[in-house]
């Protein structure tokens, strides 16, 4: 059980040296006037923004980076790298077609970092 996440809720990276913003697209998936994420909501530069700086060595720019400066982790601007839906999602409400996204949900960035839902947005709504 959690709360239903919305546009404009705040998502962390361990690797990224800020929150970001998740984008929601309202495609005929909005609740109380606000647009509401679902598990497919996962897409970088569309849905999940960048976390200002990334400094994860598994980053093959932060890598490339690092090896320049002797091997003095070298952060570098984060573009996140997302290849799967969240999980897990709402096994009871669906948005859109799909789970709905909570605040206990998680996406994988493939440089390692676990993306999660530190605010859920304005939305007020319980889901299983």
């Amino acid at each position: 059980m959690g709360f239903g996440v919305c546009g404009g809720a705040v998502t962390k990276c361990p690797f990224g040296a800020a929150p970001s913003v998740l984008n929601v697209l309202p495609q005929n998936k909005v609740v109380n006037m606000m647009p509401m994420a679902n598990i497919m909501d996962n897409k970088p530069l569309v849905n999940i923004m960048p976390f200002a700086m990334c400094n994860s060595i598994s980053n093959p720019t932060v890598a490339a980076a690092t090896a320049a400066a002797m091997g003095a982790l070298t952060p570098m601007p984060c573009v996140p790298s997302v290849a799967a839906p969240w999980s897990p999602g709402s096994s009871t409400v669906t948005i859109g077609g799909q789970p709905a996204l909570t605040d206990s949900s998680q996406c994988r960035c493939m440089w390692g970092g676990a993306i999660t839902v530190s605010f859920a947005g304005q939305a007020t709504i319980m889901v299983g």
